[in-house]
């Protein structure tokens, strides 16, 4: 805590630059999506070469999925650089299967701890919005992205705002 305390002034500014992120966001989610989508793409060609450099390291038997795995992530982000559109509609997909599979199983969840917990109809009814969300995600593509940009827009600034207050938190607890 003293560590955190003495370097209060980090805190504050990981804070500010969540908040500065969330108002970017909000005011151009396009640019904000297709940046996303190029860090992620830049990720996945990192991720893919190092993958690729480890395979020499390791044993025949797992040097071929680390090959394996370095060639799909650069597939993969040079795809994200090549169709940045297309990319984001994957994502997008994925994010939407996600929360309906995750929602099912809150769902399957609920109703099997039904005699164990109290309240289990909150997991019900948290299962059965994540499913709803991924079916809206899949039924209007456009508007979903389009709401997951503000939604981490709105996220980060709540984040950051946080983390200000943190930082003055903790810059009291210094020595």
């Amino acid at each position: 805590m003293e560590q955190i305390a003495r370097t209060w002034w980090l805190v504050l500014i990981r804070g500010i630059c969540a908040i500065i992120f969330g108002i970017l966001a909000l005011v151009w989610p396009g640019i904000t999506l297709y940046v996303l989508v190029i860090f992620f793409g830049a990720y996945a060609i990192v991720s893919g070469l190092f993958s690729l450099f480890a395979a020499f390291g390791h044993n025949v038997q797992s040097r071929a999925w680390l090959i394996i795995s370095g060639i799909i992530g650069i597939l993969a982000g040079i795809v994200a650089f090549a169709w940045p559109g297309i990319t984001a509609l994957a994502l997008l997909y994925v994010i939407a299967f996600w929360a309906i599979f995750t929602g099912i199983a809150e769902i399957v969840a609920g109703i099997a701890l039904r005699k164990e917990i109290d309240n289990e109809w909150m997991l019900i009814l948290g299962g059965a919005l994540s499913v709803l969300f991924g079916i809206l995600l899949i039924i209007w593509p456009a508007t979903g992205m389009l709401t997951l940009t503000w939604l981490l827009g709105i996220f980060a600034i709540i984040y950051g705002i946080a983390m200000v207050v943190l930082s003055f938190k903790v810059k009291k607890l210094a020595p």
